[in-house]
């Protein structure tokens, strides 16, 4: 069954019959992808984003449509052209007892740009577009940048806030327990990597408190036995269903489904800085110089993909076709963008006027663990790309070995691999997060370009999206970001947008969840029906 057919909303939610009751004390969920490190600075990293915001509280929080609400700060607003004021909240204490203020924030930012041991830095959410941070009083403090900055709530929702009493405490001390204390909802209790993740209600959470007293995590990273799990009765509830398996989950009325489109756009990057580019060759094996770089080539890598194919084939018809960074229904989006259309011929055309009638031999890289169905994206494109001349290899590895070897360390030291399949999901909601990330050219002084690993370049874009960060009203910021999204991907092909995930969760019947845009699997919205 094609859901792309029946999505008239961002969740479709469905429930089936009769099973048996659930703990209303313990919820026990299977969880597809384990986190790094319990420490929220470490690595910006959806899966570990999401289990951060069960122990740590942020000062603005998103809901599950990415909406903006109150968190550790009760309000903010911009006092100046270049300064917005945050008041905190009174009475919150961490769970170690120590309450919370101003110092603790000021002190969560600077760690967050600045942690030695970070794979990913929140630096574009703490420092991007310049802010300075300043504590007015323990309840208050003012954040300034140079010039207007109407980013800076959603900026400033991206960051977990830990107590300053964890300063020269790195990953491993909140890993074991020591210091992995915040003001969320849920108290850590114990990590065993690989094996358990527990969590205890906090009574003191100054928000609605979660329905469930204990949370119980079991890393299951293959997906038939987390859905074995789910259908034996050892977890109550799991993330990531195999789309393989949806259509019989349907008729099995001890299971609930539930299902949501995600902001997470999976693209291809292409090496647009080096030349020879790594595992890039002629057909005779010698070095060329590398067809990446001209946006004819890049163009026909697109129109030589059919992404109908692999929505309905591939991903089992649970995605969407994708021809930008966001899905219909988000903020910044360009109504001029849509996907390519598939048309081999007029690749075969674009790769002669660039002067590779025949193609050329390359290998496309990605992660087999990391995102739906994603060694098999990688396969098909491989197809279809080698049936218009570019012969490519597939290759796919572990996610805890394709990011290390895929990370993007600037012009000095790029990525290793020149052609790779990645996914983005934009912890904003709006499009100046992937803008930032991954078409943006690289400064490690202003955090643009963290994620491009392709190192695409336009000037001209970066103006239009600089624009877009100091504009205040609504409406022209919406225009320049749809602006900058045409610059980058529908004039430069920067990337390759190929679909937006869908995303499919599961439990016993009695349970229901309430599907993020974010992907999250969030344990206090899984509820009892």
């Amino acid at each position: 069954m094609s859901f792309v057919r029946v999505l008239a909303a961002v969740a479709v939610t469905l429930a089936l019959s009769v099973a048996t009751p659930v703990s209303a004390q313990t919820l026990t969920i299977g969880l597809g992808t384990e986190p790094t490190s319990i420490d929220p600075h470490y690595h910006n990293l959806g899966p570990n984003n999401q289990i951060s915001a069960h122990i740590f509280s942020r000062l603005i929080e998103q809901d599950e449509k990415q909406r903006l609400t109150p968190g550790l700060a009760t309000s903010w607003k911009p006092i100046s052209d270049t300064t917005w004021e945050f008041k905190l909240r009174k009475g919150v204490k961490f769970h170690d007892g120590t309450p919370f203020t101003a110092d603790d924030v000021l002190f969560s930012m600077e760690r967050g740009a600045n942690h030695p041991n970070a794979r990913s830095s929140f630096k574009l959410y703490t420092h991007g577009g310049g802010k300075t941070f300043k504590k007015i009083d323990d309840h208050t403090i003012h954040v300034t940048t140079p010039r207007a900055y109407p980013l800076m709530p959603v900026d400033l929702s991206n960051v977990h806030i830990v107590s300053k009493k964890a300063e020269g405490k790195w990953e491993g001390e909140f890993n074991n327990g020591n210091f992995a204390y915040g003001t969320g909802p849920f108290k850590f209790v114990r990590w065993v990597k690989g094996e358990i993740l527990e969590f205890e209600r906090n009574e003191d959470f100054y928000g609605e408190k979660p329905h469930w007293k204990k949370v119980v995590i079991k890393p299951i990273k293959s997906a038939p036995s987390r859905l074995a799990a789910l259908l034996a009765g050892d977890v109550d509830f799991i993330d990531q269903v195999p789309t393989v398996d949806i259509a019989r989950l349907e008729k099995n009325p001890k299971v609930t489904l539930n299902q949501g489109v995600s902001n997470r756009v999976i693209y291809l990057h292409m090496d647009q800085y080096r030349d020879p580019a790594p595992y890039v060759k002629g057909h005779d094996g010698k070095d060329i110089k590398n067809p990446f770089k001209d946006v004819r080539v890049r163009r026909a890598i697109s129109k030589a993909i059919n992404r109908d194919a692999i929505v309905e084939r591939v991903m089992e018809g649970v995605a969407i076709k994708a021809g930008q960074l966001l899905p219909e229904g988000f903020f910044g989006r360009s109504d001029k963008l849509k996907p390519d259309t598939y048309d081999p011929a007029a690749a075969k055309k674009l790769l002669a006027e660039a002067g590779f009638p025949d193609g050329f031999v390359t290998t496309l890289h990605g992660p087999n663990n990391r995102y739906i169905n994603d060694a098999k994206i990688v396969e098909a494109i491989a197809q279809m790309l080698t049936a218009i001349g570019i012969k490519t290899t597939p290759d796919t590895m572990p996610k805890s070995v394709y990011f290390k070897r895929a990370k993007n360390r600037g012009p000095e030291k790029p990525p290793e691999f020149s052609f790779v399949l990645v996914g983005w999901g934009s912890g904003t909601g709006e499009p100046s997060s992937p803008l930032r990330s991954l078409l943006a050219t690289y400064s490690k002084e202003k955090g643009w370009g963290s994620s491009n690993r392709g190192l695409h370049s336009n000037k001209e874009m970066d103006k239009v999206l600089g624009e877009a960060l100091a504009t205040v009203d609504d409406k022209e910021r919406a225009k320049l970001l749809a602006r900058a999204t045409e610059i980058g991907i529908g004039e430069d092909v920067g990337i390759i947008p190929l679909h937006y995930q869908v995303n499919t969760w599961a439990s016993k019947k009695g349970l229901t969840y309430i599907p993020r845009t974010d992907e999250r699997t969030a344990a206090w919205q899984v509820l009892p029906e």
